[in-house]
């Protein structure tokens, strides 16, 4: 009876129709010619490295589970931020479709080639991510690589872009940053199309990226590789950060600057070492940005300050709309930035200073002052109507490595009295099918999905024998490979198997909040809640 139910559910999903609801089981449709087998290869999610302590000496292939302690902690939890960790080569490339082109955001040249990608990690929340990968020959060493990320990763600041994760996989060498969604400083005051930025609203980026530098300068970070306006970002909110990929080199071997000479600090082309004093040389030039609109060579503007001719510096584009002793100010610190001698030049504290008392709008959000959209915070999840048992809150969660762990402490006690097999049914087929589902049971335990899903494929065909938690073992391994639409189907066919497993249903919720459809999971969730419920008060 269970085979031909399989079956018919079979001939079910190779129709394309609708979705509906029917006394609490979900039918959903699939046309399985548009549903792709994905052929990601072994899935882990990252896993947090410690911050309390340096991983010098230590072997960073191996799995580091410290949580993130102390005042890093801290930190990263009131800014949103989560805590620095390790990720997988096949976390990044999921994330990033393969590295796809489609997914560039900027590259950069043939000193230090490096490329960043837009990606989106496949966790419980689905965070916007910034994904540096360096050239092959850039960091040789993982180890020393690895060291830097993690000192950089230690910080956290509301002016920073900040470093969320990196990975060392063969000749891989890759940083993960928060990703901000409103362009580059460069974009909105060279290649802006609806308006420029206001004059408060440049007093306002300046005064950031100097708070972001004093930050890390105290932080034992004073050095920043080739600060320009394409450094500069904007996140959701519209406010002006400093990308934290700056922090780190473009490779072992320096090669800190890869934009034209006639920005590069002289000390930087006379000994090809980067100080703090390089770094105020770098903030003068974007000081020239912001008052010009356009990237003007030190050299030229220079040229202009000393003839104090600042109507001819500024950007014509602001229309005359700016307080012409405020731009005299910034015309002054950009002067004193861009000395020859690098002990000429101020230090960063010391703008900190000036730069605060220029600021005229302070009370003004900045995503009004740059013309974009106010940012809306997603509603959230609807409250399960049941308490949730620890199964019930990894579905929540979306948890799929709390899911694994679950899944794997149950084994198959679920599955009593499920088969009734007859003498006959015990073939050497039956002793091949077994054979299967053991090795997909240890492929599940050390997390090779791909192998997993193959395994319990070749038990499921043979369909002498049905498992409701194979189906659900199985469709936790399409979740890991990022396949929903899979992971849905074998949820639902486990809850045929089983009708009042509330494993299923939770399954069901998480599959289906992959696919974005918020309002069925949280139905699902309440459906397995009050299963579980249920069996509670029967003492089953």
């Amino acid at each position: 009876m269970r085979v031909w139910v399989c079956v018919c559910l079979k001939k079910l999903l190779q129709t394309h129709s609708h979705q509906r609801k029917h006394n609490g089981v979900y039918v959903i449709c699939f046309q399985l010619m548009g549903c792709c087998q994905s052929n990601s290869s072994r899935h882990n999610y990252p896993r947090p490295l410690t911050v309390a302590s340096s991983p010098n000496g230590a072997n960073n292939n191996n799995n580091n589970n410290t949580v993130v302690t102390g005042a890093a902690a801290a930190a990263s939890a009131a800014l949103d931020v989560p805590p620095f960790s390790e990720f997988s080569l096949s976390d990044l490339k999921s994330a990033t479709n393969g590295f796809s082109s489609d997914h560039i955001v900027s590259e950069s040249g043939d000193k230090a080639p490096n490329v960043v990608y837009k990606g989106r990690l496949n966790n419980h929340n689905r965070r916007l991510i910034a994904v540096k990968r360096f050239s092959k020959s850039a960091w040789p060493d993982p180890k020393q690589f690895a060291d830097e990320a993690w000192s950089v990763g230690k910080l956290r600041h509301p002016r920073l872009a900040n470093l969320i994760g990196y990975c060392c996989d063969g000749d891989e060498r890759l940083l993960v940053a928060e990703y901000m969604p409103n362009d580059t400083l460069a974009k909105h005051l060279f290649h802006w199309e609806n308006q420029t930025i206001e004059w408060s609203m440049r007093l306002r980026v300046a005064l950031s990226i100097t708070q972001a530098l004093d930050y890390c300068s105290n932080k034992g970070h004073p050095l920043y590789h080739d600060l320009n306006a394409y450094r500069v970002l904007f996140d959701e909110n519209g406010d002006p950060r400093i990308s934290c990929f700056g922090l780190i080199k473009n490779s072992r071997d320096g090669k800190s600057y890869s934009t034209n000479l006639a920005y590069t600090p002289p000390e930087y082309l006379r000994n090809g070492r980067v100080t703090p004093e390089s770094v105020i040389f770098s903030f003068g030039t974007v000081l020239l940005d912001l008052l010009s609109g356009k990237h003007i060579p030190p050299s030229h503007a220079l040229d202009m300050i000393r003839g104090k001719n600042i109507l001819r510096l500024m950007d014509s584009h602001l229309e005359g709309n700016f307080s012409t002793d405020e731009a005299t100010v910034v015309f002054d610190l950009a002067s004193k930035c861009l000395q020859y001698e690098p002990r000429e030049r101020p230090k960063i504290n010391d703008l900190v200073t000036t730069l605060s008392r220029l600021q005229n709008k302070p009370d003004v959000p900045s995503y009004v002052m740059l013309g974009i959209p106010k940012h809306e915070e997603a509603p959230a999840p609807p409250t399960p109507q049941h308490p949730l048992s620890p199964m019930g809150d990894a579905c929540s969660r979306m948890d799929l490595t709390a899911i694994h762990q679950i899944l794997l402490m149950t084994h198959y006690k679920d599955d009593e009295g499920t088969n009734e097999l007859s003498f006959q049914e015990w073939t050497q087929q039956m002793r091949d099918m077994l054979e299967a589902r053991k090795r997909g049971d240890l492929a599940f335990r050390d997390k090779d999905f791909k192998t997993s899903i193959e395994c319990y494929s070749q038990f499921i065909d043979v369909g002498t024998m049905v498992s409701p938690t194979v189906y659900a073992r199985r469709s936790l391994c399409y979740l890991f490979c990022d396949q929903p639409d899979a992971a849905l189907r074998d949820a639902m066919q486990a809850q045929l198997v089983y009708p009042d497993w509330a494993t299923a249903f939770y399954m069901q919720a998480v599959a289906l909040s992959k696919l974005n459809m918020d309002k069925d999971a949280a139905d699902m969730l309440n459906e397995a809640a009050s299963l579980e419920e249920k069996r509670q008060r029967g003492g089953k």
